[in-house]
């Protein structure tokens, strides 16, 4: 019993999913990389990846911003 609590606590906290922001900040770190060593289509790739993350904001919710 003992060697079984021992077991649980020593178990790690699973990884909780990937924030919108945490997402877009490892993109960003990601493209500045692929900039930093000339590769071209990687960050090319990584700015298409970064807009997709972007929020979008449209119609009334723009409006309403405003």
């Amino acid at each position: 019993m003992k060697f079984a609590r021992t077991l649980q606590r020593g178990r790690a906290e699973p990884v909780p999913p990937p924030t919108r922001a945490g997402l877009l900040l490892t993109l960003l770190r990601k493209r500045a990389a692929a900039h930093n060593v000339g590769a071209e289509d990687l960050e090319a790739m990584l700015r298409d990846q970064i807009r997709w993350s972007l929020p979008i904001r449209r119609g009334a919710d723009v409006e309403l911003a405003d």
